[in-house]
């Protein structure tokens, strides 16, 4: 699992889930040399008894970040919109919804679909707004794929290490050692 990976795991579980790893599932689509299959990985499954979450997490943080065209499935090259067909490939992400729903017994108005970014390309208010409203627009499974950005989780990840209960969990154990060490405390404080 990825260290930003980890971090939603620990998000997803302060919201009662049941947390996987990636998951792939198989979509079979028309190319131009005929029907081809294809597996699609699903980076994290959530599961409680109410709601089937999958979620798609980019954190891009040693790179520009995430460019809505590529979210969007409208960028030049093709290759970029590739990264995001679990979220702009109708076909993907439909295929890969129903058939999470029903391998794991949920109905599809069950099961909702999550975007998890570390890093957003641009300014802040330029490529993060244009792909929340554009995940606003996409209705899959429960409703509109929710985005969800580093600072969100990081907020729900901070709680759960101010408990002093011990978890062997690398991502929590190593917000604690930052926060133990002062790390953690704004640069004024």
């Amino acid at each position: 699992m990825e260290a930003f990976e980890s971090f939603v795991a620990l998000a997803l579980e302060t919201e009662g889930f049941v947390v996987s790893e990636a998951l792939k599932f198989s979509v079979t689509q028309q190319t131009t040399s005929g029907l081809q299959s294809h597996g699609y990985e699903v980076d994290l499954v959530g599961a409680r008894g109410d709601r089937l979450v999958l979620a798609s997490v980019k954190s891009y943080f040693g790179s520009k970040g995430v460019f809505a065209e590529h979210v969007a499935g409208v960028a030049a090259k093709p290759e970029h919109n590739k990264r995001y067909a679990l979220l702009n490939n109708p076909l993907v992400r439909d295929t890969v919804v129903n058939s999470a729903a029903e391998r794991f017994g949920y109905a599809v108005e069950q099961t909702e679909l999550r975007f998890y970014v570390g890093k957003f390309a641009g300014r802040p208010g330029t490529h993060d707004t244009r792909v929340r409203e554009w995940c606003a627009s996409q209705h899959v499974g429960a409703g509109p794929i929710k985005v969800i950005a580093v600072d969100e989780v990081v907020e729900k990840v901070r709680a759960i290490a101010t408990s002093t209960q011990y978890r062997d969990n690398a991502a929590l154990v190593a917000l604690k050692v930052l926060d133990a060490a002062g790390a953690l405390k704004a640069p004024n404080e």
